[in-house]
């Protein structure tokens, strides 16, 4: 099993918190909200990357 600690753990967290707020904040039904928040949480880096990819975006507008 991967085992991150020290500054790179520290970075994973904050980057996980970043993944978190954005999937709350996006447009996405609350059951897929649950589902991507568990994925982060319960797989810290894969579920990142995967929500990255593939995870429902924020309600603001890019240009």
């Amino acid at each position: 099993m991967l085992e991150v600690s020290g500054l790179g753990g520290l970075i994973l967290l904050a980057l996980d918190i970043w993944a978190i707020v954005s999937i709350i904040g996006s447009g996405a039904s609350t059951g897929r909200k649950v589902l991507w928040c568990l994925l982060v949480l319960i797989l810290p880096l894969i579920g990142f990357i995967i929500w990255l990819i593939a995870g429902p975006r924020s309600g603001r507008a890019t240009v």
